[in-house]
């Protein structure tokens, strides 16, 4: 009898669920289509911060509002994935000080799904694309379990 052979399907970060919703929250915001012969991959590239960028930017200091724009596309992304993925509505919500301390939940229903403590978000970024992504569908993830785990509450 013939092995049947395992196929094993590779996904690169910009095909993550994750990924796309974020995209998609940075070109909604492109009301003048200045963006629109952007690849994706420019399009995300201030979440790449490398070592050497990372060092470059003193650890104390305010965020200012570009930076905050691009926590909250974040974390957005991050709920309108788990919405897709679960069929229920998620809002986020973000308070933040103007030194770069405070705290992003996202809600479903009355279910916090998402519950970050954000600090030092003048340097908000990720190493490579790779981790973006991985950090995005690992807080989807961590959000679909919540609805899963408490779905009177997430359907309220």
């Amino acid at each position: 009898m013939p092995e049947a052979s395992v196929v094993e399907v590779v996904v690169t970060p910009m095909e993550t669920q994750f990924i796309r919703e974020l995209v998609k929250q940075w070109r909604a915001q492109d009301s003048y289509g200045a963006w629109e012969k952007k690849p994706d991959a420019e399009l995300l590239s201030p979440y790449i911060l490398d070592k050497e960028q990372r060092r470059a930017i003193p650890i104390i200091g305010d965020p200012d509002p570009e930076v905050l724009w691009r926590v909250e596309l974040f974390y957005n992304a991050v709920g309108l994935a788990t919405e897709r993925a679960s069929g229920v509505m998620v809002s986020p919500m973000m308070k933040m000080s103007h030194e770069g301390f405070g705290r992003m939940v996202l809600l479903a229903g009355r279910l916090v799904v998402v519950n970050r403590q954000l600090r030092d978000v003048h340097r908000f970024g990720f190493p490579s694309m790779e981790k973006l992504a991985e950090e995005g569908e690992k807080l989807v993830s961590g959000a679909l379990e919540m609805i899963e785990k408490f779905p009177e509450a997430a359907h309220f």
